[in-house]
């Protein structure tokens, strides 16, 4: 997968120990958080209060994961799995920036009107 499988492992485990700062030196600011008839931008500051907000502690994360690339410096990620054994689906678009992956729009239903 082109490095995205190693990506998201990488990822996931900071997640699970909450470390949003490095979480947020693998992203490309500002991101796009768009949901249910809402899109918004999130800085780094933003970033880390909400991501802080939600990562860490006794997170329990599996996902299966499958890629689309648009082309070799984009692709968009659909998951599906559980954080704490409630059953999520998103998407994330990640964007390769000078040869490295960077995370850059998240897409979840459910959190908007």
């Amino acid at each position: 997968m082109d490095g995205v499988a190693e990506w998201f492992e990488r990822w996931d485990a900071l997640a699970k120990t909450g470390d949003v700062e490095q979480m947020a030196d693998m992203a490309m600011f500002p991101i796009n958080a768009v949901t249910d008839g809402a899109a918004t931008t999130w800085d780094r500051e933003q970033f880390l209060r909400d991501m802080g907000a939600q990562v860490g502690g006794d997170l329990q994360m599996e996902s299966v994961r499958t890629p689309h690339f648009v082309n070799e410096n984009l692709v968009f990620v659909i998951t599906e799995g559980t954080i704490n054994g409630m059953p999520v689906r998103y998407g994330d678009l990640l964007v390769r920036v000078k040869g490295e992956w960077k995370f850059q729009t998240m897409v979840q239903g459910g959190w908007g009107e």
